[in-house]
């Protein structure tokens, strides 16, 4: 009866050891599995989340193309890890969302490094450095600088830095879908204001020309970051975009790309 139960515990541990072995061979088996940078490579494609009604960055040009200054970047970043990029336009407002139900990789749609994002996302090093300035109907009178803002209406995209800045100033927000339809509303009289991008909004004076309806009145020093923006845990994806930027920036193309589209450098302080 001592050999028979000797022979069923040897037995049995010989069946617990085997179970443990299989389930670290598991285990390590999950640890090597492909990262997204991996699985974008095997595809070929980067997929990207963009606004394209966020004129000079992404927007539709001649023959409903899209183009424009995150467009081009994302392109020759693409271009340089040997990819494709396949955009996918998405309203600013919904952006982060699509990112979070993996819709698509990153985000290029000049998105500002901010501590609460920076808790949630993982950013690329910056690829443009801009500022904040407020703009007003052409004949506004009542509205100077920024803390004249306190109490009127300001057209802003209720998720962006910009609409954070207004808010700070005390204006009254009223939600917009983008920059065009902020600068529709100032013209029209609709908003008092907007604090939105220096660089976008002398590229929407520069394109209205005489006819234009709008002007800015006070600009604040500070430059933020924008840069791609990615969903936390996927380090490898950031550091091979980072490493296309850093080559942009040695060999000149990125001032090249900005030069064209600002007639300045903004990818540097």
């Amino acid at each position: 009866m001592k050999r028979l139960t000797i022979s069923f515990i040897s037995a049995l541990l010989l069946v617990v050891l085997a179970a443990c072995g299989s389930g670290n061979e598991s285990s390590e088996g999950s640890s090597d599995s492909a990262s997204l940078y991996d699985e974008i490579k095997e595809k070929g494609v980067l997929t990207v989340g963009t606004e394209g009604t966020y004129p000079p960055y992404t927007f539709h040009g001649e023959n409903d193309e899209l183009t424009g200054y995150d467009v081009e970047v994302t392109r020759e970043v693409a271009k340089r890890l040997d990819l494709e990029v396949e955009f996918n336009e998405t309203k600013w407002d919904s952006m982060f969302a699509g990112l979070n139900t993996e819709r698509f990789d990153m985000i290029a749609n000049q998105v500002g490094i901010k501590p609460d994002r920076k808790e949630k996302y993982d950013f690329s090093t910056p690829y443009t450095y801009t500022s904040a300035v407020l703009v007003v109907g052409k004949d506004n009178t009542s509205i100077n600088t920024f803390e004249d803002l306190e109490g009127k209406k300001a057209a802003q995209s209720l998720t962006s830095n910009y609409g954070d800045i207004a808010k700070e100033y005390g204006a009254d927000i009223v939600g917009v879908e983008g920059f065009n339809p902020a600068m529709q509303l100032i013209e029209t009289g609709r908003a008092e204001a907007t604090v939105n991008d220096r660089l976008s909004v002398l590229d929407f004076l520069n394109q209205k020309g005489e006819g234009v309806k709008a002007k800015i009145v006070d600009r604040q020093e500070d430059a933020s970051e924008n840069a791609f923006a990615f969903r936390k845990g996927n380090e490898e994806l950031v550091e091979a975009v980072n490493g296309a930027l850093e080559e942009m920036k040695e060999d000149g193309t990125l001032a090249e790309i900005s030069n064209k589209w600002f007639g300045e450098d903004v990818s540097s302080k």
